[in-house]
């Protein structure tokens, strides 16, 4: 896994109010503070965020705006990925069970499909 990806899992983990995370100073702590909704309105805003970008690169050919919502939206996931006791590990090591198997039939192999 990437040292970024990993350095900011520990980063956010330590934002925690159970590590110490203090609303006042730290941006993840306030999200965590203000619980799963207000994290996931953000993921929705970004993820928003980052087709409205897609859609503009489309057309001007410029996607610097969309390199930078793409990583908002990661980062919002990652602290989403967090406030569950999740890593970026474990969804790195879900990319690779799939690897080389089709995406349809990975989607009909789930439990909840």
């Amino acid at each position: 896994m990437s040292t970024t990806l990993t350095r900011l899992a520990h980063v956010i983990e330590s934002r925690k109010p159970e590590n110490g995370g203090d609303p006042a100073t730290s941006y993840v702590a306030k999200l965590f503070a203000k619980g799963d909704d207000a994290i996931l309105k953000k993921i929705g805003e970004e993820a928003t965020e980052t087709v409205m970008a897609a859609k503009d690169a489309r057309v001007s050919g410029d996607a610097t705006k969309l390199l930078y919502e793409c990583a908002d939206l990661w980062f919002h996931s990652l602290v989403l990925l967090a406030r569950f006791d999740l890593t970026p590990q474990q969804v790195l090591d879900e990319l690779a069970r799939r690897e080389g198997m089709s995406g349809l039939d990975e989607k009909a192999a789930r439990k909840d499909a």
